[in-house]
């Protein structure tokens, strides 16, 4: 269940070359995850969000969160002896 409602809000990001310089955005939007989870840390809720970007629904919110952690999780570390 959990694999399947993470992939399904992996659907709601997008990479375009044209749009925000190929960062990953919400799909329909110019809003970037980075800029979500910046919010986010920052200590704005979903509600806060939802308010001030009325163009995203919760899903999108939780679709930047899963980007990241796929992307956190699928990194490698190199270790780069010098």
């Amino acid at each position: 269940m959990f694999v399947v409602m993470l992939m399904k809000n992996l659907e709601r990001i997008e990479i375009n070359p044209k749009k925000v310089g190929g960062k990953p955005v919400i799909k329909g939007t110019r809003i970037p995850v980075y800029f979500i989870l910046e919010l986010i840390a920052n200590g704005w809720s979903f509600d806060d969000i939802l308010k001030n970007y009325p163009q995203l629904k919760k899903d999108d919110i939780l679709a930047a969160i899963a980007y990241a952690s796929k992307i956190l999780k699928d990194e490698e570390y190199i270790e780069v002896s010098g």
